[in-house]
């Protein structure tokens, strides 16, 4: 750390500080050499130390080594001895959320891990301030109301151990900040601060920590107006190591997270700055503005909604005498009134506000009876809704939505906020409304806010594709989704609300279609036919579809539970006895009966059913308390493949149970919920997606994307998704193409795949509708969507690939994205797609290497066309269905004769003829057997020059080599 870098010191030592100290010791107290200097310190009888001036590296002098080094080694160094060398530009500054997050209070929220530094000098300084903390937090929030419990989320770090470290910001139910820090000792020290926090106001919170000084500033609105300050001073030394855990910003499984709205928050990791020094500005503010609008006016509708509904109901008999000027005289003498009149909130300016939820309140009827007014509130507006939804329902329904959307904006106020969902899809797509994109976000993060599934689902897909101006950011889609993954199976267990099984149906699918059944449908009554008579198989789907609402059969619990006692008292099948035992052991619909249900389920694992195995393992864990009992039968079950056994030894490692075993193993309980995950288990999702967010374990590295990934794949199991799907579904199957349409439209929007390609094909079954209500191009924008879906069906590649080859409104040509979307088809093992890039080749296109040897085509071909064009028929004919004659086929037959009418005839002319003589031969004969056998060749579109054309089938893919991003016009 003297000299400067050269041939001979490579890595000349950086040093930020040298301290040295010095320090007397009496020589037979304390003064062994054998002991740390730390201990002798302690023992010195005098002490002191000083601050060494460091020299930077690049103004340290050379050494001279005084040896002579070769020429050219000498002339190499010669060249590079003045350059300075670079590191990438590095800050401490963290932005970690740039648009705002809706916070509902409950437990998940935005997870963010810091790195270390790349650069030595910050690392060091970083490491240097361990037991120092000098760092600042700017962050924005809009609260709307306090905690519920003692505490709740703002931003806090979580370390290694799962444990509260510095900094903690929560926020207390009396609306005080309370700040936490971790101190070296390990022990936790918590202050409060003396001022409360604005509610309904954009707040911005800055907390600077320098040592043991933590100063506290608030200020309100874009003008950052002057709220409290307050100075804590500590004399303990805090613990702070921002890489050692991650950031959680609003809930978690240990706290819930506050009610509002988060905005923008930057993080200063080495600094700390006055606030007028902070760079923190609210990029948003139109959207803020708006948000600040939405509750304004909210608060004017729920007190008129929580006075009329107070008021009205209390009425004993009609009033003549009262001021016929009272605006509010009809509602007074509809209801009736009391002898006396009573004053009302609002007057004519108000009521002029609102015409249309006093016109709602004439038409919803109410009842007597005592009331919690924030319940009466919600209750209104889901009446509100209620109506407007009939309304959308109606043959025109689309045609009314213009006049529905003040009622839907006044159920939303009213805290009912599947309406809030309704005004945002209306906003974002321009559903017969001006196109507003502004307004389609604010109704998104209020619903998100409220915790609406469909608009949290919204939230955290256009987040994770970064579409429609929202900013792609994995951790705050994985907030938003992990929302509703986490409430889905418990969704999935309650027997009320709106909900169904959500079911993989695509309107192209026919053969799925003419299955679809209702409680009077053909399937259905043959099904209840023949489980009458004692079909087991019958029995337990018919059970199924009633206990779940499948295949269009409406949820029946009841009618469900009837059907498994039946087949499993009556037959011997171990499905429908197992099922009956969970049902019993539960008490789902039924009774609780633990003794019969837990004699089934021996029944049915003695049959070797592996789910009953499992289930004798959940019993003896669950009501008696033997987890070695439940363990061996987990071990057993699981060696049979079922995943539920899977997750559950994975819990026992998680809580430290597991027999013989007596400390928790994380590691161990990852990769059994891994492999549980594997299998489709639910919760085992969900561990798995929590793992690879936080990145607090080994096994499962830091990966937001693949946390997005698994917490969207549970959530789109949920089954008010599902309720919304099916409507659309029976809608398309009764010939309703106007609520066919609004409703694939919201299930589309939520980021579901199956919805956005079938939505899309409504759209190419009825231009009409989708141009004359519809504000985005609708084909476009949803098979656009679809194909960057994980599961899309390679229909949607080729259907993207045609838009791009022949141009859609306002997308020019592309040829290089045309090939991408039809190699990816094929990829997909779809013969069109081979097809369709034959004709490309044909055409004169050439098909980039990378996309060749993605095909898997040999190498040594890829400079002949002809060669490529033979195998890219070769395989279309092999991936064909057809058994006999299909255009791959006849392609690949017509390349042939083509190659060797060019051998044997080399006269131009001739060679003209020939091929003309040989493609009206081709014609006549393609045409003969399609007048023969029609059937063979369903799906194939062969017209006139019909390899000119391109064509569609189905099937399912992933796009592994799309380049473009999502986008609509």
């Amino acid at each position: 750390m003297v000299y400067r870098d050269d041939y001979f010191i490579r890595h000349s030592i950086s040093v930020s500080a040298v301290i040295l100290r010095a320090w007397i010791t009496h020589k037979y107290s304390g003064g062994d050499l054998n002991v740390k200097w730390e201990e002798n310190l302690l023992h010195a009888v005098a002490k002191n130390y000083t601050l060494l001036k460091t020299v930077p590296p690049f103004e340290r002098p050379f050494k001279d080594h005084q040896v002579c080094l070769e020429w050219n080694m000498d002339y190499i160094w010669n060249l590079r001895a003045n350059k300075i060398p670079q590191c990438p530009l590095e800050t401490d500054v963290v932005t970690l959320l740039g648009f705002l997050y809706a916070s509902s209070g409950e437990n998940t929220g935005i997870v963010k891990k810091f790195p270390r530094f790349h650069n030595r000098e910050l690392e060091a300084t970083r490491r240097q301030r361990i037991d120092y903390p000098v760092f600042t937090v700017s962050l924005w929030l809009y609260l709307l109301h306090y905690c519920k419990a003692s505490l709740c989320g703002i931003l806090y770090f979580v370390d290694s151990n799962e444990m509260y470290s510095t900094p903690s910001v929560f926020l207390t139910e009396e609306g005080h900040l309370h700040i936490q820090m971790h101190l070296v000792k390990g022990e936790d020290l918590a202050v409060k601060t003396k001022f409360t926090m604005p509610l309904k106001e954009w707040v911005r919170l800055d907390i600077s920590f320098s040592g043991g000084q933590i100063v506290v500033t608030t200020s309100i609105g874009q003008d950052l107006k002057s709220y409290h300050n307050q100075t804590i001073s500590f004399r303990e030394d805090f613990y702070y190591n921002d890489t050692a855990g991650y950031f959680i910003l609003g809930g978690s499984r240990y706290v819930a997270g506050i009610e509002g709205f988060f905005g923008p928050l930057k993080y200063y990791r080495l600094h700390t700055l006055h606030p007028e020094q902070i760079v923190n500005p609210f990029l948003e503010k139109q959207l803020a503005e708006q948000l600040q609008l939405y509750y304004e006016r909210c608060a004017e509708v729920q007190e008129i909604v929580s006075v009329y509904t107070a008021t009205v109901p209390q009425g004993g008999g009609r009033q003549e005498a009262c001021d016929l000027r009272n605006s509010y005289l009809d509602l007074k003498l509809r209801y009736g009134r009391p002898s006396t009149c009573r004053a009302f909130p609002w007057e004519k300016g108000l009521k002029d506000r609102h015409p249309s939820l006093f016109q709602a309140l004439l038409e919803v009827g109410l009842w007597t009876g005592p009331r919690n007014p924030n319940e009466s509130v919600l209750e209104i507006g889901g009446r509100i809704f209620e109506k407007a939804v009939k309304r959308l329902s109606s043959v025109d329904g689309l045609h009314q939505i213009s006049s529905v959307v003040p009622f839907l904006m006044d159920s939303s106020c009213c805290g009912y906020h599947k309406a809030s969902y309704y005004l945002a899809v209306f906003y974002e797509t321009g559903l017969n409304v001006p196109r507003d994109q502004l307004q389609g976000m604010l109704y998104s993060l209020v619903g998100g806010q409220g915790s609406e599934r469909l608009s949290s689902m919204n939230l955290g897909y256009k987040h994770y594709q970064g579409v429609d101006n929202y900013p792609l950011d994995w951790e705050l889609s994985y907030a938003y989704y992990s929302n509703i993954a986490t409430k889905t199976p418990l969704d999935q267990h309650t027997l009320q609300g709106d909900q169904a099984y959500v079911e993989t149906i695509r309107l192209k699918d026919d053969e799925t279609l003419k299955v679809q059944t209702k409680e009077d449908g053909d399937v259905f009554m043959w099904l209840k036919h023949e489980a009458t008579r004692g079909n087991a198989a019958a029995q337990q789907r018919l059970a199924q579809m009633l206990f779940w609402g499948q295949q269009g059969v409406a949820k029946n619990p009841e009618a469900a539970i009837e059907w498994y006692a039946k087949g499993a008292l009556e037959t011997e099948d171990p499905a429908l006895i197992y099922d009956y035992a969970i049902v019993l052991f539960k008490g789902q619909g039924v009774k609780k009966n633990r003794r019969l249900a837990l004699e089934l389920m021996k029944k049915a694992a003695s049959k070797g059913l592996h789910q009953a195995v499992n289930g004798l393992g959940w019993y003896y864990h669950k009501f008696k308390k033997n987890y070695a009992k439940a363990a061996k039968y987990w071990l057993k079950a699981e060696e049979m493949g079922n995943p539920d056994a899977s997750y559950n030894l994975g819990v026992l490692y998680l809580d430290g149970i597991f027999p013989g075993i007596p400390e928790r193993n994380q590691t161990l309980a990852g990769e059994y919920f891994h492999k549980a995950a594997q299998g489709g288990h639910i919760e085992g999702t969900l561990w798995c997606s929590l793992y690879y967010i936080t990145g607090n374990l080994e096994t499962f590295p830091r990966d937001p994307e693949k946390a997005v990934v698994w917490a969207k794949h549970v959530a789109e199991k949920n089954g008010y998704l599902g309720h919304v799907i099916r409507k659309g579904l029976n809608a398309y199957l009764e010939g309703s193409w106007h609520e066919a349409l609004l409703y694939y439209v919201l299930a589309a929007e939520t980021g579901i795949e199956v919805s956005q390609t079938n939505l899309a094909h409504i759209c190419e079954e009825r231009p009409d509708l989708a141009k004359g209500y519809l504000g985005v191009n609708c084909v476009w924008r949803y098979y656009n969507f679809s194909v960057f879906q994980i599961g899309a069906p390679s229909f949607a590649y080729l259907k993207m690939g045609d838009l791009y080859y022949y141009g859609h409104q306002n997308q020019s040509q592309d040829l290089e994205l045309s090939v991408q979307m039809y190699a990816q088809a094929a990829l997909d093992g779809d013969s069109q797609g081979f097809f369709n890039l034959a004709l490309l080749i044909e055409e004169g296109a050439i098909i980039p290497h990378h996309i060749l040897d993605f095909l898997e085509i040999d190498p040594t071909i890829q400079s002949n066309n002809i060669s490529i064009l033979r195998e890219l028929y070769e395989r279309c004919w092999s991936q064909s269905s057809e058994e006999s004659f299909s255009p791959c086929s006849l392609a690949w037959l017509y390349l042939h004769l083509r190659l060797i009418w060019g051998a044997v005839l080399h006269s131009a002319l001739i060679y003209f003829l020939g091929t003309f003589l040989l493609s009206v031969l081709i014609a006549w004969t393609v045409q003969y057997f399609q007048s023969v056998s029609d059937e063979s060749f369903t799906g194939w579109r062969i017209p006139p020059g019909w390899y000119h054309h391109l064509w569609l089938l189905e099937g399912p893919s992933y796009c592994y080599i799309c380049q473009s991003k999502p986008g609509f016009f």
